[in-house]
């Protein structure tokens, strides 16, 4: 019995140093083993980071000249064209019953040539543009751009008519007004600040000077139908007005470097060229032999010229200098 248990004791203790033993010879192993991947894996972790800081950091593919084509729709702000009457009468028939008659048929003119006439300009717009952009920070843009666009469709006309009586007689004076306004091109010169969303794709906004040239024009014609002889003359006026009127404009857009040297873009503007218009004065002779002067109502018909753009364009990107091979090394 003591023999046998001292032999069961000893087999244990040799069991135990053997399976040590079996033990360190596999930890030795897969060391051997596992040591090649685990370098590998450290390779590997070193390349990514240096990459993603290479991703983080957006080298300036956005800095430089560009020049490219747009196209796109627009349609006007203002609807409307304003006609409005100042009678003036003659200051020589002041004190006299002539000059209450005056100012009767006078008022009663510009009742009727006093009136807002519907109108609407949109079209299709197309052209080009210059610009400049500059990669100040790894994730901001600024740059200029200058474009003009010629305008298709962008011309409309219309018509009014209306009846103003003539108090204390059933008579009225009939008018016809006629208007007819345009916008030929339009240009802008802008300062653009955006964003880089990913190195590139990029949110910007604009704003700066808009330009276009414009033209306005309008005419009147007055007559009193039925007056017994001699029938009073009629009272005719036109105005035209054709210039290059200089505003603002504001807005914003996306701009996608598809390519090393190409870029696409949509953007929405808003311009306001402000008000023109024009005057026309319409001289009344009373129709008596000994009549004279009686009045003049001077017309001023204005119309507005603001609204709003979209378009969408594509950009090449100049290399010059050191930008060059800054793309080249970027290309596939």
């Amino acid at each position: 019995m003591g023999g046998g248990a001292a032999g069961w004791r000893m087999a244990t203790k040799d069991d135990g140093a053997a399976s040590l033993w079996r033990l360190d010879a596999m930890n030795v192993e897969m060391r051997k083993t596992l040591a090649p991947f685990a370098l590998a894996l450290a390779l590997t972790g070193s390349s990514m980071a240096e990459d993603l800081a290479s991703y983080d950091r957006s080298p300036p593919l956005w800095t430089g000249f560009y020049v490219g084509l747009n196209a796109g729709y627009f349609w006007s702000g203002a609807k409307n064209n304003w006609v409005s009457t100042t009678p003036i009468i003659n200051p020589v028939l002041a004190g006299t019953g002539a000059a209450t008659v005056a100012e009767i048929v006078a008022v009663s003119a510009a009742r009727g040539s006093t009136a807002i006439i519907p109108t609407w300009l949109d079209g299709f717009i197309g052209g080009g543009q210059i610009g400049y952009n500059w990669n100040f920070v790894s994730d901001f843009v600024a740059g200029l751009e200058a474009d003009i666009q010629g305008i298709a469709g962008g011309r409309n006309s219309a018509m009014g008519w209306s009846a103003s009586p003539l108090p204390p007689t059933p008579l009225f004076w009939r008018t016809s007004l006629s208007t007819h306004s345009s916008i030929d091109f339009l240009g802008t010169a802008r300062g653009r600040l955006g964003w880089l969303i990913t190195p590139t794709l990029l949110a910007y906004g604009a704003g700066g000077l808009a330009y276009g040239g414009v033209t306005t024009n309008f005419s009147v014609f007055q007559k009193i139908p039925g007056a017994d002889p001699p029938e009073p003359p009629p009272l005719i006026g036109a105005s035209a007005y054709a210039d290059t009127r200089i505003g603002w404009t504001v807005g914003g857009g996306l701009e996608w470097l598809f390519l090393p040297n190409w870029s696409a873009k949509v953007e929405y503007l808003y311009y306001d060229l402000g008000s023109a218009g024009g005057y026309a004065p319409m001289p009344f002779v009373a129709p008596d032999p000994n009549g004279g002067l009686a009045f003049i109502n001077v017309i001023r018909a204005t119309t507005r010229f603001d609204g709003r753009f979209v378009r969408a364009g594509v950009n090449y990107h100049l290399d010059w200098g050191a930008l060059a091979a800054e793309r080249e090394s970027l290309r596939p």
